[in-house]
This record gives structure tokens, C-alpha cells and sequence, in this order.
């Protein structure tokens, strides 16, 4: 799955082009055309990146970037904001927003990339790494294999990339509606309660078939992998 990253740009080309960048170096990506959207999908589910376009419909990139590092649930999400002015001036206001980055149109959708990475690589590591390792659990991007106490674990690929989602904040409890996002998007045809299918198939497979507690269920809030 890689990390996730949000692009939210008004010029369709532009975003199809920053997209297929992203995809191609192994990351999920949603995009996103208009700025009054965006509060909305992050309320489903928070990704590693936010590419936000400086001037966008219903709010501007700035404003959302200010607006977000006022909310706790976004003060620390990575933010690469994009401006059409070569201008210092523009580009200090934006980082005084709170933008972590902020690249100047036009620019090479390699330069783009390697900003993306090294963004994360400081302020999200692990989502980089081929390995992710949480207690006694091994998962391994790269084979697409899981292992528990060095024994093989035998997942389906949506239980696989249940577990990634789990693993990479571990003890933090999701919703059912964030799991269903981290999955299939904004599906709205998919219903919530198959991620409790779901979750009894990735119990069962890290568990070799036995009552396992590594995955908590937290009554009216939804599931959590143990921080051991």
C-alpha cells in the first residue's frame, strides 16, 4: 500500500500528472479538485501527505494549511503547498502558514517526488521502509509476507493491507468508517460492517487459528493493534 498522499490541485493535467508520479513510486494517491472538499475526506481518514495548490475553489491551499495546524488531529500532518509566484516573499508566508514545503510552478515531477520523500523520511520514517516490524509481528512490503515469532503468516490481500494500515500506529484505535477508507476510498458501496469480516479473518490468520488479543476491539469505537 506505501504511503498514502493526498493531492488537492485545481489544474486536472497537472493533477493527473503529480498522481501517476506518486503511484509509479509505489504510494496511494487520492486527488482532490476543490479546497472546501478537503476537511470532508480528512475526516475519514488522516493521510501522510497533504499536496495542497495555493489557490483553490471554496477555500485556498494557504488558508486550509493555516485552518489545519489548528486542529489536533492535523497539526503534525506533513504539508507541500504549491504556488504558481517565484516570489520569496510567497513562499516564507507560505511556510509561516504552516506548509512544511512549498514548490514553485513550474517544477519536474522528479524534484516533486524527492520532496514528497523527503518529507516523510523526516517526519514519518517507517512508511518508507520495505519492513514494519510491531511486537512479535514482521511485514514486509516487498514479498507481500507477514510473519509472527518467525512463523509465515497466510493473509488475503485485503487482510494484508488491514494489518499494514494497523501496524503503522500501533495502539491507535480506527473506526470502522477509517478502516472501510484506508481499503476501498470513498466506496460508499461497501458497508462498514465488513470490516468486522475482515478483521476476523486477519485475527484468525495472525492467531494460527486461535483466540488472539493482538487486535483489540474497543466497544463503540471501533479496533486497535496492540502497542504491546
Amino acid at each position: 500500500m506505501g504511503a498514502r498522499i493526498l493531492v488537492v490541485e485545481d489544474d486536472e493535467p497537472l493533477r493527473l500528472i503529480l498522481e501517476h508520479s506518486l503511484r509509479i513510486e509505489g504510494f496511494t494517491v487520492e486527488g482532490l479538485t476543490r479546497g472546501d472538499d478537503v476537511q470532508v475526506r480528512l475526516e475519514k481518514s488522516i493521510p501522510d501527505v497533504l499536496v495542497l495548490d495555493w489557490t483553490l475553489a471554496g477555500v485556498s491551499g494557504i488558508d486550509l494549511c493555516r485552518r489545519l495546524r489548528t486542529l489536533p488531529e492535523t497539526i503534525t500532518l506533513p504539508i507541500v503547498l504549491l504556488t504558481d509566484i517565484a516570489d520569496e516573499d510567497e513562499r516564507i508566508a507560505g511556510l509561516a502558514a504552516g506548509a512544511d514545503d512549498c514548490l514553485v510552478k513550474p517544477f519536474s515531477t522528479t524534484e516533486f517526488v524527492v520532496r514528497v520523500k523527503n518529507l516523510l523520511r523526516r517526519m514519518n520514517p517507517a512508511v518508507l521502509g520495505h519492513t514494519i516490524k510491531v511486537g512479535d509481528l514482521t511485514l514486509d512490503r516487498s514479498s507481500h509476507r507477514v510473519h509472527r515469532q518467525k512463523r509465515e503468516v497466510r493473509l488475503g490481500p485485503t487482510e494484508f493491507k488491514l494489518l499494514e494500515f494497523l501496524m503503522r500506529s500501533p495502539g491507535k484505535v480506527y473506526s470502522r468508517s477509517e478502516l472501510r477508507a484506508s481499503l476501498w476510498g470513498d466506496d460508499a458501496t461497501v458497508d462498514e460492517r465488513v470490516i468486522d469480516v475482515h478483521i476476523g479473518r486477519l485475527r484468525k490468520g495472525i492467531g494460527f487459528g486461535k483466540a488472539d488479543k493482538v487486535i483489540r476491539t474497543v466497544r463503540g469505537a471501533g479496533y486497535a493493534l496492540s502497542d504491546y
